[in-house]
């Protein structure tokens, strides 16, 4: 019997294990943190439909990265469920013999009337950003008319159709919605949804990013442990970014990813890919790797996956444990095109 291929490893003998696909630059929110509107107004030019990959390039991109160890496929954007059809490609990926985790990060405002089908096509499970309870903070920190309940009912109707576990991702920000962190904690309590907060980060360079706007993942767990306290977790597998607690009373878990103050890099195993077909392998990245032009012009899944080795076998990347004022004024792409 034939075994695959050890996945290629980086410089830092990090391997291959997780790929993000952003599969458009849209969003129908205007997050503070990712694309605020005063940038991303009405006259903002996203990508045009030549330039994102298709459906069929984005299986054939994702069947190869699994035949270099990929498990785990994510779908982000933007905002994954303003492609039309996603559900189609949804479709394609979950073929791929070798992918065991299929899963989508979302808004939620879209689920309501896409989570059957999603989870007819195929995917495992979805991650729901939502940042605040209350409408008024809510609304703050999305820059968008639809309401709260919008979201929770599509997070209802995820758990409903079986795309479970639902993880809830609320990013913390100074000022802005930490005082909604026990509310939020209290809500997703029992529910059997894991709420994971996520220290506001420096991706991109239109969020107006400063240190003092970070809430440290010490100060968020003391927070929570004072009012429900909590036990650590084991890691379910290694490069997992988020530091598990549960309830000690047996209400669930919650999760903590603290890129900032405890940065993660030395686990990292993802590998991200944007809308129009460039490579990342760091969410901070300045310089992505166009595999667009390889599939366009005529290149084998040999010289493909003969590049995206290379790629990755020269990988160095650790910019959250280099974080310093030498870095704050380094070229990043930007959230929105590279999917969190």
């Amino acid at each position: 019997m034939s075994h695959p291929p050890e996945p290629p490893r980086d410089r830092l003998e990090r391997r291959l294990r997780d790929l993000r696909v952003s599969v458009t630059d849209r969003c129908n929110f205007r997050c503070v943190y990712c694309m605020p509107r005063d940038i991303f107004g009405p006259d903002f030019e996203f990508l045009s439909r030549q330039e994102i990959l298709s459906f069929e390039e984005i299986h054939r991109l994702a069947r190869i990265f699994v035949g270099l160890g990929v498990q785990k496929i994510r779908l982000t954007g933007g905002e994954p469920l303003v492609r039309k059809d996603v559900e189609t490609l949804v479709a394609l990926l979950a073929g791929i013999p070798g992918v065991e985790d299929l899963a989508m990060t979302t808004n939620a405002s879209l689920l309501p009337q896409k989570a059957q089908a999603l989870k007819d096509a195929g995917l495992h499970r979805v991650t729901v950003s939502l940042d605040a309870l209350d409408e008024e903070v809510f609304h703050a920190m999305t820059d968008t008319s639809i309401p709260v309940s919008r979201v929770l009912e599509g997070i209802q109707v995820a758990q409903e159709v079986g795309l479970r576990p639902v993880r809830i991702n609320m990013v913390v920000k100074r000022g802005a919605n930490d005082g909604q962190i026990l509310k939020m904690a209290e809500h997703f309590r029992g529910s059997g949804q894991t709420l994971r907060f996520i220290e506001f980060m420096d991706v991109g360079t239109t969020n107006d990013w400063r240190l003092d706007d970070v809430v440290p993942a010490r100060e968020i767990h003391q927070m929570i442990d004072a009012r429900w306290p909590l036990e650590p977790v084991d890691s379910e597998y290694p490069g997992e970014v988020a530091t598990r607690y549960r309830y000690r009373d047996g209400a669930g878990e919650i999760g903590i990813i603290s890129s900032v103050t405890q940065p993660f890099c030395s686990t990292c195993t993802r590998a991200r890919l944007t809308a129009q077909g460039e490579l990342f392998t760091c969410l901070f990245g300045s310089r992505g790797h166009d595999l667009k032009s390889l599939v366009r012009e005529g290149a084998t899944d040999e010289e493909i996956r003969d590049r995206i080795v290379g790629i990755w076998t020269g990988r160095t990347d650790r910019y959250s444990e280099l974080r310093s004022e030498a870095t704050r004024d380094l070229p990043r792409v930007e959230m929105f095109r590279i999917g969190g």
